[in-house]
């Protein structure tokens, strides 16, 4: 009686282990199905450099990265394509030495399932040369000069040397290390930091090296020589612009001017600054420029042009005016008729004073516009629609008036279907200056 279960279990062993196989085989099927696999391409997948000899550089142009063939179900792909580093490449370096060499790509996948169909490339080519470094004194390379009156210093430059690295066969092309200043126009010390260059003989840019430091701090003294003298100018002027305009600015060019003179006592006398002979303003009111020579004492003159260019600005003196206008109505439908409230508005306009003092309301029209407007009452703000374009309209007042639409009676033979308010007697323009 005990062995009776294991009787039954033998005598239909081979029918459970079917059974358990076709279990298995349709929950893969399951699987496979809820979640199935898919063939793609993944890329760029970039190979890393491990076990290089600290004391070899690789250098030429190699294949960096790997496009990989890859089967893996479909939400394998979802989080490899959001998280790319879960595969990685790498090509080991270990034990090799100077020269060109052919190295097989690794490859790993930290997520599984996934398998790997195809690489390309397998493998890629390097090239490992000794890595040199060598020292070399930084040469000031000048360009330009400065102006006529001055001259240039000796140049300090800090550090004095520079370390070039890299590739054996590329440091060794290294002629110079060179920083660059360009000294035209300059009239005082030029002090700032300079990036370095390293250069062949013919004073070509070499790349694929590091230059330490990176920059220099270069000193370059620049100074006046005896009997020059650096000074502005001031611009002198005479009368007064037209009555109604103000004068708004008066500009120079050149700004500064060298003078020299062979008696370095007339130098030292000179004041910081230059006259220009007057420039007569009288009646001017528009833009001027003009062309005028400097006033300078006998046995002085300038390095450069004896005459400088003066600009006068110009531009009207302006006040507010404020003037009563009547309200025209627009836009009313042909059957309607519209009472305004109040029918005049006072409008603030701005501009020049001579032509501010001539303005009437005459020249003005305010107009409120009601089209497509039913019936009724509301609030509409009127606009200025044609005044003096010399003028601004700044202020209307009130900002909105009233507006009774209503429908005109068809007894009144000569209605228009519009009403235009009575023209009142305008009261008299304020006019009021503007600081």
């Amino acid at each position: 009686m005990f062995l009776a279960p294991f009787r039954w279990l033998a005598r239909n062993f081979g029918t459970l282990l079917l059974a358990l196989i076709l279990a298995f085989v349709v929950w893969v099927s399951a699987v496979v199905n809820a979640d199935p696999n898919e063939e793609g391409v993944f890329e760029p997948v970039t190979i890393n450099v491990i076990g290089q000899d600290p004391g070899l550089l690789l250098v030429g142009d190699f294949r960096n990265d790997v496009s990989l063939t890859l089967r893996a179900p479909k939400s394998i792909w979802a989080t490899i394509n959001t998280n790319p580093d879960l595969v990685s490449a790498w090509i080991d370096l270990s034990g090799l030495g100077t020269g060109e060499h052919t190295v097989n790509v690794q490859l790993q996948a930290d997520i599984s399932p996934i398998r790997i169909l195809d690489v390309d490339p397998e493998e890629v080519s390097v090239t490992l040369e000794p890595l040199l470094s060598k020292e070399l004194p930084i040469e000031l390379v000048i360009e330009g000069e400065p102006p006529l009156g001055y001259r240039q210093g000796e140049a300090e430059v800090e550090p004095q040397n520079a370390a070039v690295t890299g590739a054996e066969s590329v440091v060794t092309q290294v002629a110079e290390v060179i920083a660059r200043i360009d000294l035209t126009g300059a009239i005082d010390t030029i002090e700032r930091d300079v990036e370095l260059v390293a250069v062949d003989g013919n004073r070509n840019v070499i790349h694929d090296v590091t230059v330490t430091p990176r920059v220099v701090h270069i000193t370059q003294p620049v100074s006046l020589l005896g009997g020059f003298k650096n000074v502005v100018v001031k611009v002198v002027t005479t009368g007064k612009v037209q009555e109604g305009y103000r004068l708004t600015n008066i500009s120079v060019s050149p700004l500064t001017v060298t003078l020299f003179a062979e008696n370095p006592q007339l130098i030292e006398d000179i004041p910081g600054f230059v006259e220009t002979l007057p420039v007569d303003l009288t009646g001017l009111q528009d833009y001027y420029e003009t062309v005028v020579s400097l006033n300078l004492p006998e046995g002085v003159r300038v390095v450069s042009d004896q005459r400088v260019l003066v600009q006068v600005s110009i531009a009207a003196i302006e006040g507010s005016l404020t003037l009563t206008v009547p309200v025209e109505v627009i836009g009313l439908a042909p059957d309607l008729a519209a009472v305004i409230s109040p029918e005049t508005v006072d409008i603030i306009v701005a501009g020049p004073l001579n032509i501010l003092e001539s303005l009437t309301a005459e020249d003005f029209q305010a107009v409120v516009d009601l089209s497509g407007q039913p019936p009724g009452v509301y609030q509409r703000a009127p606009e200025v629609v044609r005044f003096p374009e010399e003028v601004r309209v700044q202020t209307i007042l009130p900002e909105t008036i009233e507006v009774e639409i209503l429908v005109a009676p068809t007894s009144v033979p000569n209605l228009t279907g519009t009403v235009s308010p009575t023209a009142l007697p305008s009261p008299a323009p304020t006019l009021t200056p503007q600081p």
